[in-house]
């Protein structure tokens, strides 16, 4: 990224601009190690300029992982906007979604589920991350209605769901879904096991 001394931005731009240097940095570095004076730096502007807007460095993580929870549950609803027939493929659709956008951004997704993403301290966070899981919540409703899942519940099937894809998208990003471990095809062959479980079965 090229640099520019005390580069003059608008209020809002300026926001904007750091929040951007800041997820070029963790897609390219895939770590959140950086500090706020080399996203200034980065971005072209003084080192005092980040806290017009950020009190501290961990505020900024904050924002980088409600925009990353933002983009995930659009990429989940984007999948299941594509004419399905049946709630199940939608869930595969879903769940697939989440998975890819995992290995799309690997760094993002490890910050939001971190430490450092502290939602019990950023309402603005919190609830971008409960609006993701009520996607997976209102489609989990949704299949208990038409008779597609098991009437147990809806929060047990969530934690279920939830841990599989969770638990598959970190073990992908992590390169350990290895064919001589897990098969050839290990996500879509995971998710019907996952779903054999949750389908009423009568």
């Amino acid at each position: 990224m090229s640099e520019t001394k005390n580069r003059p931005y608008h209020h809002g731009d300026l926001r904007r601009a750091l929040i951007g240097t800041a997820l070029d940095m963790l897609a390219t570095d895939q770590n959140w190690t950086f500090t706020l004076r080399e996203v200034a730096r980065r971005t072209g502007v003084s080192h005092a300029a980040p806290y017009k807007h950020f009190r501290d460095r961990e505020m900024l993580l904050r924002e980088l992982a409600r925009i990353g929870f933002v983009r995930l549950g659009e990429s989940m609803t984007e999948a299941m906007s594509l004419g399905l027939a049946s709630t199940r493929a939608r869930f595969t659709a879903a769940a697939q979604a989440c998975i890819r956008f995992a290995c799309q951004n690997p760094g993002l997704y490890r910050l939001m589920f971190s430490s450092d993403a502290d939602k019990t301290i950023d309402p603005q966070l919190h609830d971008a991350a409960m609006d993701t899981f009520g996607i997976l919540l209102r489609l989990l409703r949704d299949g208990q209605q038409d008779g597609s899942f098991r009437p147990v519940a809806v929060s047990a099937l969530a934690a279920a769901s939830w841990a599989q894809v969770h638990g598959l998208a970190m073990l992908a990003i992590s390169n350990q879904l290895l064919e001589e471990k897990v098969g050839s095809a290990p996500v879509p062959a995971s998710l019907d096991v996952l779903l054999d479980g949750m389908c009423r079965s009568d």
